[in-house]
């Protein structure tokens, strides 16, 4: 059997995003797509995307352009990216 490369693996894995702000819980689930606005401007993160942490602003939108899209409206926030985990606080 072949196996393939794990960053080949990591590409097709569904990212897991986890929004909180300091009073609740705001979205929890999979998504294939997160797109969100820091200081250089808008980015989009999908999976295999490399981690990162950014100050965020504007918005938070999941699975972008798909039948599952949602949008979070926020002032600021900060997003953390590692190993297809996406964690975003909302409200920073």
């Amino acid at each position: 059997m072949k196996t393939l490369p794990k960053d080949s693996q990591n590409q097709n894995t569904p990212l897991q995003v986890t929004l909180r702000s300091k009073e609740k819980l705001l979205y929890r689930g999979v998504a294939a797509t997160v797109s969100s606005e820091n200081e250089r401007g808008p980015f989009d993160i999908l999976s295999g995307h490399a981690n990162f942490i950014s100050l965020i602003h504007a918005y938070v939108i999941v699975d972008h352009g798909l039948p599952t899209e949602q949008s979070f409206q926020m002032e600021k926030g900060i997003m953390y990216v590692a190993s297809n985990k996406i964690e975003v606080y909302v409200g920073i």
